[in-house]
């Protein structure tokens, strides 16, 4: 069963990848504090991934924060180190708060993983967007396969 609109966010340990390094963290440290603007991926460096979803929250950081959002953060089933190249590349570092759910933990305590296995890519979360607000989930918007319609952070600025 997935998470729900009113629920509150699982608390894992994750990594996030910083300037400095992989930093560990817990999701209550990250997601439980304030507004924030979660969005999720199947993988860093993927098509849609880096052509459309994170760029869509980077040109729209400033419009997203306008709305109240204190932080924004993309998760993905990577290790931090690719979290960081992927931020890195994409100029998102100190705009987007890069998550890496290396092990998969957040994407199944969220029931949000998918079955990669066919493209080589094992288990990953599925693509979605939520707004959490101290910890609990506002709006939760999850892709059908292969879709990025609702997950966009244009969708999310309507919401907002």
């Amino acid at each position: 069963m997935s998470i729900s609109v009113g629920d509150k966010m699982p608390n894992v340990n994750i990594m996030l990848a910083t300037a400095e390094g992989p930093q560990k963290a817990e999701t209550g440290d990250v997601l439980g504090k304030g507004k924030v603007a979660l969005f999720a991926v199947p993988g860093a460096f993927t098509p849609t991934c880096s052509a459309k979803h994170l760029p869509g929250f980077i040109e729209n950081a400033e419009a997203l924060k306008a709305k109240g959002v204190d932080k924004i953060v993309c998760m993905s089933v990577n290790d931090a180190f690719v979290m960081k190249a992927w931020g890195a590349s994409q100029d998102a570092l100190g705009k987007i708060e890069m998550l890496a759910d290396g092990n998969g933990d957040l994407s199944r305590a969220l029931g949000l993983t998918m079955d990669g296995k066919g493209f080589g890519m094992g288990e990953r979360s599925q693509r979605f967007s939520a707004i959490i607000e101290n910890g609990v989930v506002r709006t939760l918007n999850v892709e059908q396969p292969g879709a990025f319609e609702v997950s966009s952070a244009e969708h999310m600025l309507g919401q907002l």
